[in-house]
């Protein structure tokens, strides 16, 4: 098993501090490519650092790599803390990835998908003092992801996995296992942005596109300089906002698959369009999953198990064009 990795690049002049990651799930490659270049060009002299620091981490979760799958033992991105008695090897990557995210202010964190589609970037709540995720960085982190050069920004992840958590522990039986009850707590949606921001810092998840496609590294690649830039790290001139021409989705409704028998009505992608009425599948038990409005479906998993996420629901929003 390879050791963990991680690379430091630091200007003398005092500035923000970026990390950067590549690999979360093992096989999501994209970042590690544009990791690699980026890498590269600051080895040569290419690329200059102005101010701060950069941390490249290429290969986030060495077994899932190892295996070219997406995770080893589970997935390194939910349920993301450090703690004193690990089981899966995840456990392990946490309580030396976490204290490694705590010591940076801004995360980009570079994943790739299954099924064919644009890439997209993640981004938090807007500011509050609430209970789940209190965040006062909100100006931040949508100054940086409207550079990122993608045209699709999605909110409202946690919160909507905290409520799903509610249904969810509302059916769950007495005797569910250990990886069942995890599942069941609002903590398990927590994976490395939501940790950032739990630190005082800010985060946004970049989706560089489908995982063979050819074009993400070079998604990864360049939303690394853009970063880079804006945050004033590099000498380059920071690309300019694109607010304007980004379409932005608020995640509100996770739909968990209950039965091994419940089935789509179609084959579904992020971002397919949904209208009020369209059916989206049906249960073991008979029961039609109907659109209750326009909007959009997110990561359908036709493989989900039993008791897990099934797909989301997002409509758009305007947050961006404020």
């Amino acid at each position: 098993m390879k050791p963990f990795k991680s690379l430091t690049y630091t200007s003398p002049q005092t500035g923000p501090r970026l990390i950067v990651l590549g690999a979360v799930h093992g096989n999501e490659l994209a970042g590690t490519r544009g990791i690699e270049r980026v890498m590269a060009e600051l080895d040569s002299g290419a690329l200059q650092l102005a101010c701060g620091s950069v941390t490249f981490v290429p290969i986030t979760n060495p077994l899932a790599y190892e295996k070219q799958q997406r995770a080893g033992d589970r997935n390194l991105n939910r349920n993301l803390c450090p703690t004193e008695e690990p089981h899966e090897f995840e456990d392990l990557i946490a309580n030396w990835l976490c204290p490694l995210l705590a010591q940076h202010d801004v995360l980009l964190d570079l994943h790739s998908f299954q099924s064919p589609g644009q890439p997209f970037a993640m981004v938090g709540p807007l500011n509050n003092d609430g209970p789940l995720e209190p965040f006062k960085f909100a100006h931040e982190e949508e100054a940086l992801a409207v550079r990122l050069g993608v045209g699709r920004l999605v909110d409202g992840w946690l919160s909507t996995y905290a409520h799903g958590v509610e249904v969810r522990l509302a059916r769950m039986p007495a005797s569910a296992s250990r990886a069942e009850r995890l599942s069941a707590d609002a903590r398990y949606g927590v994976g490395t942005t939501e940790y950032m921001r739990a630190q005082g810092g800010y985060a946004i998840t970049l989706e560089c596109g489908q995982h063979d496609d050819p074009q993400g590294p070079e998604v990864a690649y360049r939303a690394i300089h853009n970063t880079l830039a804006h945050l004033g790290i590099s000498s380059e001139v920071a690309p300019p906002a694109a607010a304007e021409s980004v379409e932005a989705l608020h995640i509100y409704e996770v739909i968990d698959r209950l039965d091994a028998e419940d089935n789509f009505s179609r084959t579904w992608a992020s971002f397919d369009v949904l209208k009020a009425g369209d059916i989206i599948g049906r249960r073991a038990n008979g029961e039609v999953l109907v659109a209750e409005c326009d909007g959009y479906i997110l990561f359908p998993n036709s493989k989900a198990l039993p008791g897990h996420e099934w797909f989301y629901l997002a409509r758009a929003t305007d947050r961006f064009r404020a």
